[in-house]
């Protein structure tokens, strides 16, 4: 059982717009298809149940809303806080994957649970354009964040560019933001997968020491790369977004995945991501970590290290409310307060 003061602070919600009046074009459909076979296969057993206006998780394709990521987070599961990040995939989806404005209306819906991450391109339209957008997302909707999707269709940008990422960068910082997240690995589109490749964020990570730099999804299939960068840039952190199904389907793939990380990264920066709501209801995952274990084989052969209660409470919670600057007390006193 979850111990009722633990902090859940999920890094990586979305409300996604996977409408058809979204898709940039007819075959941007092909795009959708995958990503929404990739939540249908990655589901736990049960999660039929039904999100608003008599959608069933099997028919996904639509535009999600408030009422429904609301009561998935914080009626149906334990989740404390949250942050809803836009993913701006524009070369398939007008207003991007998980839009800006979406994003951050579910922010001001739930003002003292969701922070609001924002999202800009500088391919489009153009670098100018993005670092005015960036102005506006953390002047007028208070983005705490940004995230970046490098890897289109027929074109890419790195994250190691001087000329259009670091930019990005430098604007990010002079608005006083200090986390900068990648999507990297589990590509969502026919773009090429070595675009989404983490290699890249080494070299930022060295010229802009002041800045974190997240990679989510452990950037798979680059596994390896990932932990080895992670292990050597103190200003890497990873996030387990995309790999929340595995501890329901292959159990032992995310305890290898567990065990490698902390013991070669450690604890303390990784981040607890569900992807809500496209792997469906978080709770049984949250319970399956909480009470998962490293298989002493695993611990024998490759000297993984057991995963802490202390370390559980850093990745569910901690973490993300230390980088965030969040009171963790007054969080809790303003659930009990809701409660009450």
């Amino acid at each position: 059982m979850l111990l009722n003061d633990v902090f859940v602070f999920d890094n990586a919600v979305h409300m996604y717009d996977l409408s058809d009046e979204n898709l940039v074009r007819s075959d941007s459909a092909l795009d959708r298809a995958y990503h929404l076979h990739l939540g249908d296969v990655r589901r736990t057993a049960g999660q039929e149940s039904t999100y608003g206006n008599g959608n069933m998780f099997s028919s996904f394709a639509r535009r999600w809303n408030t009422a429904d990521l609301g009561r998935l987070l914080f009626k149906d599961s334990v989740t404390d806080m949250a942050m809803a990040q836009a993913v701006p995939l524009y070369d398939v989806y007008k207003r991007g994957f998980a839009p800006v404005e979406a994003q951050y209306e579910f922010a001001k819906a739930f003002p003292d649970r969701v922070m609001f991450c924002g999202g800009v391109d500088p391919l489009y339209p153009s670098l100018d354009a993005a670092l005015a957008e960036m102005d506006r997302q953390v002047n007028e909707l208070g983005a705490r964040s940004f995230k970046f999707y490098n890897a289109h269709i027929g074109q890419a940008w790195r994250a190691d560019d001087q000329k259009i990422a670091y930019p990005m960068y430098e604007r990010a910082r002079k608005l006083g933001i200090k986390v900068i997240q990648f999507h990297k690995g589990f590509p969502i589109s026919r773009a090429n997968l070595e675009d989404l490749s983490p290699l890249d964020i080494q070299r930022a990570a060295t010229d802009f020491p002041d800045l974190t730099f997240a990679i989510h999804h452990l950037a798979l299939p680059y596994f390896e790369e990932t932990v080895y960068i992670a292990a050597r840039f103190p200003n890497v952190i990873l996030v387990l977004s995309g790999t929340m199904h595995l501890p329901m389907i292959a159990p032992w793939q995310f305890q290898e995945y567990m065990g490698r990380l902390l013991r070669d990264v450690g604890a303390d920066r990784i981040l607890w991501g569900s992807e809500a709501p496209l792997f469906g209801n978080p709770q049984p995952i949250i319970e399956w970590f909480w009470n998962m274990r490293i298989d002493p084989q695993l611990q024998d052969r490759y000297g993984y290290p057991e995963i802490t209660e202390d370390d559980k409470r850093k990745i569910l919670g901690e973490n993300q409310a230390r980088l965030f600057d969040v009171d963790i007390d007054q969080a809790k006193a303003s659930a009990i307060a809701r409660a009450a």
